[in-house]
């Protein structure tokens, strides 16, 4: 079944949608025009958006940044009128929607307050940094799986019609302001989390260059930064407030946006120095294994916990690295970058050159979000360093998504070399559309 906003969104999409099918009248599977492809699965997209809480539906609070990420990303690229009004609007409704469903605001803000053991009861959506219940765990796997308090994402209000928003109207822009003040709404504990909606704020920064946005990014990164200092040569932050994993995702975040903000913020040395300061802890935790992939953490006495290589890993830290050579230029940032990616490719691609990741085909809402990510930086490593064999990558991917994960209504799954596994969600979707946004600009 589709969320309940299922009609409304399929509203607000639809004039996009009949422009983006009317380019081609060629069957939908012939389309190869990476752009044209991008588009049909945006419109594809936008069914999940819920625009009374600001979140794609179906899929968790961090994924819903990627999204957005994604949406932003896709309207950098593309210059199609529609989509350049349509990105902002999601931006804006997102920005003051979204709050509201932090599924654990303030936790930060007393991390000596846990839990009862006794009964295990938990307050939800409270102002007394109590924990909710939100919570995120390796299973035996070493899979994450994100555990939700009960009834989370659940609209706290009317639909709203998100092409009837404006776009950052003379009248809206003090409200907008005052609530890209507040990086708390988008704290919840998970240091891994609250970055991924710094870059996702980055990212509507670049497209719309409203400031709030980018105040916004950060504000976040100045909360996380307090957590700097962990059991592993006081470097380095845990992934989340509770102290207990140093793992690779939520400093690799830390650098890339840390370094996303030098080259974008006025005070750009001192993000300079923080993600170079995170890339000389991270080269010495030994999370970068002898074959030049990152597995997932370290141990309780700091060693590599070879764990899973996932997909994730292996691609944040590339676009962390091209953004901190842009902002101060060292050859040595994209020759780790190159054989971080190489290496990647090369552990994680099947014989058709498809990216899985252990989980596969039957990743949860989590894992199912990682292969786009990497599909996402290995582009940005493209662009600052063009390599053939990113290309290849890349195109296989999105070639093999269209053709082979694809259902007739142009919802994307999990697994990129197929056959479609029912049912998709705005998890896999955004992920596999990766694949296509980064194919636009590899042709």
């Amino acid at each position: 079944m589709y969320p309940s906003a299922f009609l409304q969104t399929l509203l607000i999409t639809a004039s996009f949608a009949s422009n983006t099918f009317a380019q081609s009248q060629l069957p939908l599977s012939d389309v190869t025009d990476p752009t044209k492809r991008a588009e049909i699965a945006l419109s594809a997209l936008q069914i999940w958006y819920n625009a009374g809480t600001g979140l794609w539906s179906t899929t968790g609070w961090w994924n819903s940044a990627n999204v957005m990420t994604i949406v932003a990303n896709l309207a950098k690229v593309d210059n199609n009128p529609q989509l350049q009004s349509l990105a902002p609007r999601i931006f804006a409704n997102t920005l003051l929607q979204a709050p509201a469903q932090n599924p654990q605001p303030g936790v930060e803000g007393n991390p000596l307050r846990k839990r009862d053991n006794t009964n295990e009861t938990f307050t939800l959506f409270n102002s007394t940094v109590l924990e909710t219940g939100y919570n995120k765990i390796l299973d035996n796997e070493d899979e994450l799986t994100t555990i939700y308090p009960e009834n989370w994402n659940t609209p706290t209000g009317k639909y709203i019609d998100i092409t009837q928003l404006p776009i950052y109207k003379t009248s809206e822009r003090a409200s907008v302001a005052v609530a890209a003040a507040n990086a708390n709404d988008w704290l919840d504990g998970f240091y891994d989390d609250d970055l991924w909606w710094a870059l996702a704020w980055i990212a509507a920064y670049d497209v719309t260059q409203e400031d709030p946005y980018l105040t916004l990014a950060e504000n976040i990164f100045a909360a996380v930064a307090t957590a700097w200092g962990t059991n592993c040569g006081d470097g380095g932050i845990y992934w989340s407030w509770q102290k207990d994993y140093v793992n690779a995702i939520p400093n690799e975040l830390f650098l890339s946006t840390a370094a996303h903000l030098a080259n974008r913020a006025e005070d750009k040395q001192t993000y300079v120095e923080w993600a170079q300061r995170e890339l000389e802890w991270f080269m010495g935790t030994g999370m970068i294994n002898e074959r030049g992939t990152i597995n997932d953490g370290l141990t309780s006495d700091c060693k590599n916990n070879n764990l899973t290589t996932w997909s994730y890993n292996q691609g944040v830290i590339l676009g962390g690295l091209v953004e901190l050579n842009r902002a101060s230029p060292d050859e040595s940032y994209l020759t780790l970058a190159a054989r971080i990616a190489k290496a990647a490719i090369e552990e994680l691609s099947d014989e058709n050159g498809v990216i899985h990741d252990k989980c596969g085909p039957y990743c949860g809402a989590d894992g199912s979000q990682f292969k786009g990510i990497f599909a996402r930086n290995l582009q940005m490593l493209h662009v600052a360093a063009p390599d053939e064999a990113y290309v290849k990558c890349i195109q296989a991917n999105a070639d093999s998504v269209w053709r082979n994960d694809r259902d007739e209504g142009n919802m994307l799954s999990i697994d990129w070399a197929g056959p479609f596994v029912n049912p998709a969600n705005a998890s896999t979707h955004s992920s596999a559309m990766e694949a296509l946004v980064a194919a636009i600009t590899v042709r």
